[in-house]
């Protein structure tokens, strides 16, 4: 079995499937979601083997890095050069944070005491 994610125009993907993989050549599944299905198609793989990590839906597929990069997960956070976002300022190492956009800064979380 093989795992396929189809990407849009802006390299955004919009749905990951699962197809037979039979074929010596690897190309059985591809094949059957060109003919069937159309659109583009890049492999991905869910043991993170092949483009640094499994696809999702509202990914991005980096064509120059032959990667799958997840959602920004703050406007103010940028990508290293792992293809990682990275925040601003990074997270201190000890206790529990909370990123805080309007602030650009960790804000410390407090465990609920009995």
């Amino acid at each position: 079995m093989s795992h396929w994610a189809e990407i849009d125009n802006n390299n955004k993907v919009l749905k990951v499937l699962v197809c037979d993989n039979n074929d010596p050549n690897g190309d059985e599944g591809y094949q059957w979601l060109i003919d069937n299905l159309g659109g583009t198609w890049i492999q991905t793989s869910y043991n993170h083997k092949i483009r640094k990590q499994f696809a999702g839906i509202g990914y991005t597929y980096d064509p120059n890095a032959d990667v799958f990069i997840v959602p920004q997960p703050f406007s103010s956070w940028g990508l290293d050069a792992n293809h990682d976002w990275q925040p601003p300022t990074p997270m201190p190492t000890e206790g529990l944070w909370s990123w805080n956009e309007e602030t650009l800064s960790w804000d410390e979380l407090e465990l609920p005491t009995e």
